[in-house]
């Protein structure tokens, strides 16, 4: 056969190889292999590191990696990858794809992210590598401290079944892990040979993983190796689940998901402004056939009874809509967990229409939707949490069973952030679950904009930008370093006219301009101010710290308040 070309390179050319995962760390380590300055820079987030750590632990395919070997002479100008070693031995390959993977292997596993520490949650009953749980913590400096404290204290973490994810890279020095392992369990030798199985079955696991590549050869001319990185990053198209069970339903039942996703949208059209409609549509399918939320349980799909029962998907689902539009809850960009849309959706089939009992119904569902939106249970292994958030949910709803049992409740798994966790919550613009919480509270008072007063809608909602309550330029007269600017407590939507006003004027001179250029005065600021769950007091005496802690307590209130289901609005000033 006479082999196709691709882009002046012959394809038998690519070599493909295995190299399991603690080669792939020496290399790193050692920065035999680095980047071609032309890849983008690092872009997971820790959801998807998350997500990859844990097929790393049950053993799942992870994709495939390519190189370019490289010889004398470097054809790129290159750098390390985020976190690895600058210095090292000779350069041999330029990593051309894949970068996201290597990058989040090796961050998590030497534990060299400063905002966030992986974890392994070992199950009380015993260790099964698929059922163990990729577990990330929040972490912040404070003080020169980096807490919580408990993550640097190996008694304290195995009291939470936590196991470091650092150490189980097979390049960690076994001193380091008896070291912590001793510490772990107070130096019981029974305790400590048990810890040690679990320790070597896990590092096993991991020295096991197989991340395999294609290589490009030495002497591969710069022209093909970019032509082959666009195409590798660029032009690669698969065909989606969804693109499979459309095909599948109109083989079956001579219906087109297509249409019928379309004639959802336009009877609901807020439901794209969430997320993907095939994406949530299948996933609601999936809950409402008892079947877990991914692509496992899509293939698994009676298809004939989900084109019966679309009608009355597309109900359930302009109530779930407009229930979120009656929490604040306006757009994907806001939203803090997409996790949470199919089993609302889902659960809006039982609820009941008798007012009373559908009065009862919705404050469970804005205890659910509030403890999603602040607890961390739906950051790991989501789709299975749904399923049982879901099941537990149904039983509440039809009386079958009772609050206590949802596992989405159970405080002691998944407590509410405390206010420390609340002020280090990052900024929300960002992919982070807790500051998006955050910003939907100070908007569930309107949000009237600071100068025009004009309301927040999901119409107006694209004109807001997010604004430092205190300037970035104005802190650093005051030696705060900017990550500390970037805060959820911190910010407010205000339009993009008041904004440009405002610009990075300290909080006083700024307040005392919009009194000024309002006829009711500084009273009226602080009721606007107010409806962000923003104290105009605490703008007014330029304590950063102070300010950022005063509205944390009240934060704190509202969350406890919402997630035990109250409609919870902010107080105005008289």
């Amino acid at each position: 056969m006479i082999p196709r070309k691709w882009g002046g390179l012959r394809e038998n050319a690519m070599e493909a190889r295995n190299r399991f995962l603690p080669d792939w760390m020496t290399r790193i380590r050692t920065r035999q292999i680095v980047l071609p300055r032309f890849q983008r820079m690092e872009a997971w987030g820790y959801k998807e590191v998350t997500d990859l750590l844990q097929t790393v632990l049950n053993g799942l395919p992870a994709g495939s990696v390519l190189i370019l070997e490289v010889g004398d002479k470097i054809p790129f100008i290159s750098r390390p990858m985020q976190g690895a070693p600058k210095d090292g031995d000779r350069i041999t390959e330029l990593l051309l794809d894949g970068q996201q993977r290597l990058t989040a292997l090796w961050r998590a596993l030497t534990d060299n992210y400063p905002e966030r520490t992986y974890f392994v949650k070992v199950p009380e009953d015993g260790l099964t590598p698929t059922e163990v749980e990729v577990y990330p913590v929040s972490r912040w400096e404070r003080k020169g401290k980096r807490f919580p404290l408990w993550a640097d204290t190996p008694r304290e973490c195995w009291e939470r079944r936590l196991l470091p994810i650092r150490l189980l890279p097979p390049g960690e020095t076994d001193e380091i892990v008896d070291a912590w392992v001793e510490q772990a369990v107070e130096a019981d030798p029974q305790k400590e040979k048990n810890l040690n199985k679990i320790i070597t079955k896990l590092r096993q696991q991991v020295a096991s993983f197989n991340l395999p590549f294609l290589s490009l050869p030495v002497g591969t001319p710069r022209e093909v190796a970019l032509d082959v990185f666009v195409k590798m990053n660029i032009r690669s198209v698969r065909l989606t689940a969804f693109d499979i069970i459309v095909a599948q339903t109109e083989e079956e039942t001579g219906q087109s998901l297509h249409d019928l996703v379309e004639s959802l949208t336009s009877t609901v059209p807020g439901l794209p402004a969430y997320d993907t409609p095939e994406d949530t549509v299948l996933n609601a399918m999936a809950l409402l056939q008892d079947r877990v939320p991914n692509q496992a349980g899509y293939f698994g799909l009676d298809l004939s009874r989900m084109v019966t029962d679309w009608p009355k998907l597309v109900t359930v689902a302009k109530q779930a809509v407009e229930f979120l539009e009656q929490e604040s809850v306006f757009d994907s960009t806001r939203l803090p967990t997409e996790t949470v849309l199919a089993p609302l959706i889902a659960l809006w089939t039982y609820v009941p229409e008798k007012p009373d009992a559908q009065g009862n119904a919705r404050i469970l569902l804005r205890k659910y939707l509030w403890r999603a939106f602040f607890t961390d249970r739906y950051e790991r292994a989501a789709a299975t949490a749904a399923l049982q958030d879901f099941r537990a949910f149904r039983n509440v709803i039809t009386g079958k069973g009772a609050e206590e049992s949802v596992p989405i409740f159970d405080e002691s798994n998944h407590p509410l952030p405390t206010i420390e966790e609340l002020i280090q919550a990052g900024w929300p613009k960002n992919r982070d679950r807790l500051a998006r919480a955050i910003l939907l509270v100070s908007l569930r008072g309107g949000a009237h904009d600071i100068a025009d007063d004009s309301i927040v809608t999901r119409g107006n909602l694209g004109q807001r930008e997010y604004h430092h309550l205190y300037p970035v330029a104005f802190l650093r007269t005051k030696a705060i370093p900017d990550e500390d600017a970037y805060r959820a407590l911190n910010c407010a939507l205000i339009s993009w006219k008041t904004n440009r006003v405002i610009s990075a004027k300290e909080p006083l001179k700024y307040l005392e301009e919009r009194a000024e250029a309002n006829s009711l005065g500084a009273k009226e600021i602080a009721r606007r101010l107010a409806t962000h769950v923003i104290s105009y007091e605490g703008l007014e005496q330029g304590n950063y710290q102070k300010f950022l802690e005063d509205r944390g307590i009240i934060i704190q209130a509202a969350m406890q308040n919402l997630s035990a289901g109250e409609y919870w609005k902010p107080r105005l000033p008289e």
